[in-house]
């Protein structure tokens, strides 16, 4: 009797290729989300290759024109015609598989083009707009995957990623300013009366701590309205949200523990702390 082999099989190196990225990529989301049955795990991890290659382009490589070439594979996929690439060939599967939202990965490149065109956001509107380019974005692309309803909580899935966006933001402070961004509102600076070279010191200054725990409040309220979509989510996904969700926001407890050295070196969470923030999970029920 003949086997039959599932697509995702068929693309095993292509999301085995996947998987590898978001594993040197991003610890927390690999460990978040490995413990997913595999297929929606190979997908999720699909969606974030996706994602991680445009963020590198501009990031790391500071390449227009691969970011534009990236535009055009997904115009060129999003017309039914699949780039022979591993990213895109897995992807195939996951939108034959999933209801996916198209335009959200739309939105993700819009993001990476207003980094490369970088303008310093005027204001919060301006601040969480960006965020949702950049990452509320992807909680729209990988929630097929963690609900069968995944339709009646866009907006909870969307505040997710901002939150996550802005922990990256405040997490990155001085390295973002290194590199020539400041992520926090103009004018929220300006109110504060801090300065540019506030950002170019070692020791954030009071001013600076005082805004970077305004932020910080309102991403642990979004991490709130992310978890309210919990009861939303599949019984067998909700562990692995929960992970992504959990291990995120710690990083801003992180921070504030180490009294704040986000002007001199990124915070992260030691293997010893993820384990303690998993081992939290288990006491929520939803």
């Amino acid at each position: 009797m003949t086997k039959i082999i599932s697509k995702f099989e068929q693309h095993r190196e292509d999301f085995e290729f996947c998987a590898a990225i978001t594993k040197c990529s991003s610890t927390t989301f690999y460990v978040a989300f490995s413990k997913l049955p595999l297929e929606r795990a190979w997908s999720i991890y699909a969606v974030y290759a996706f994602c991680r290659t445009a963020d590198d382009l501009v990031d790391v490589h500071h390449d227009s024109v691969g970011l534009l070439s990236l535009r055009h594979d997904l115009s060129d996929f999003a017309s039914g015609h699949i780039p022979d690439k591993p990213i895109w060939r897995a992807l195939s599967v996951v939108f034959d598989t999933y209801d996916m939202n198209l335009d959200a990965f739309f939105d993700m490149i819009r993001g990476q083009e207003q980094d490369i065109n970088f303008k310093q956001p005027e204001n919060q509107k301006d601040l969480e707009k960006y965020c949702y380019y950049v990452a509320g974005s992807v909680g729209l692309m990988i929630l097929p995957m963690l609900s069968q309803n995944h339709h009646k909580i866009i907006t909870p899935a969307i505040d997710l990623g901002i939150a996550m966006q802005l922990t990256n933001i405040l997490r990155d402070v001085g390295e973002d300013y290194q590199q020539g961004r400041v992520y926090l509102p103009r004018k929220l600076l300006l109110r504060d009366q801090i300065n540019l070279n506030d950002l170019n010191s070692t020791v954030p200054s009071k001013k600076l701590i005082k805004l970077w725990n305004e932020e910080a409040e309102i991403a642990i309220s979004k991490y709130e309205s992310g978890l309210s979509m919990m009861p939303q989510i599949d019984l067998l996904a909700r562990p692995s949200l929960l992970a992504a969700t959990f291990l995120y926001r710690e990083l801003l407890t992180v921070a504030r523990e180490q009294n704040y050295p986000i002007l001199k070196k990124r915070v992260f969470l030691t293997p010893q702390r993820r384990k303690t923030v998993l081992k939290e999970i288990s006491k929520y029920s939803f």
